[in-house]
């Protein structure tokens, strides 16, 4: 039994997330998808563990999985033969080898997102999959100031989906950078796990405060409330991307 690691880039505007469905309804999912390519390389049902979840519409430029198959197929062939069976929109980068006990969830040390905001007058048809169309005029100074509230050791209640409620809402945020590439903003955020739609809902916050409905102050205020509702909006998910897994 030999245990493969998968490094995968996709674009997730047709998919309801990476994780598998299990539901009468069928959705197409990233996980799936694979999971399908490879029964069809292999002969046999492979099981697919992700680094993580990643929300519907949004997408990956490094997502991690692994799985164990008995199989003598070399690396090369089995990332030719993947490739060759999935849809257009899913690509695996690179095909390892790894210890028998490696999990790819549970090995990971922390994630890297990136969140792209399209911030001019005019829709871009080449981006419009990629990034939230804010049309507001943001002030990045303040956006800058508000992040330093989110590094460190913190509960982020707050910015956890309310409908979820995992054991702890504790986590660690590395760092949170924001880069200016006009019209183009993209938020950076590294942290040792992350919350239910915990980006997406940081980055709504901060683009309510570069529209200055909140301010930098608020922000630390909404931290130590740990109510959802005192904080910004949900960004949509096309703006989301996994850029990398570290371990």
């Amino acid at each position: 039994m030999r245990n493969i690691c998968l490094t995968i880039e996709y674009d997730g505007t047709r998919f309801c997330g990476w994780q598998s469905q299990r539901d009468e309804k069928r959705l197409k999912t990233v996980q799936e998808e694979i999971e399908k390519a490879g029964k069809k390389l292999f002969g046999k049902r492979i099981s697919l563990i992700g680094a993580g979840r990643t929300d519907s519409g949004s997408h990956a430029e490094a997502q991690v999985a692994n799985f164990k198959v008995r199989s003598n197929l070399p690396l090369y062939n089995i990332k030719k033969g993947l490739n060759r069976y999935l849809p257009k929109d899913i690509s695996i980068l690179s095909v390892d080898y790894v210890k028998t006990d490696f999990h790819a969830r549970f090995d990971s040390k922390g994630k890297l997102y990136r969140y792209t905001i399209l911030n001019r007058r005019s829709r871009s048809p080449l981006l419009n999959r990629y990034s939230a169309f804010i049309t507001y005029d943001l002030d990045i100074n303040a956006m800058r100031k508000a992040s330093k509230c989110f590094i460190g050791k913190k509960d982020f209640k707050s910015f956890q989906s309310s409908d979820k409620k995992d054991i702890s809402s504790i986590r660690t945020i590395k760092s949170l950078t924001i880069v200016e590439k006009s019209p183009i903003i993209e938020i950076y955020i590294r942290a040792d796990g992350f919350l239910y739609r915990m980006v997406r809902n940081i980055a709504g916050t901060l683009i309510d405060v570069g529209r200055l409905r909140l301010s930098p102050e608020d922000v630390k205020e909404i931290l130590s409330k740990r109510h959802r509702p005192l904080a910004g909006q949900t960004a949509p998910a096309k703006g989301l991307c996994l850029v990398k897994v570290f371990y």
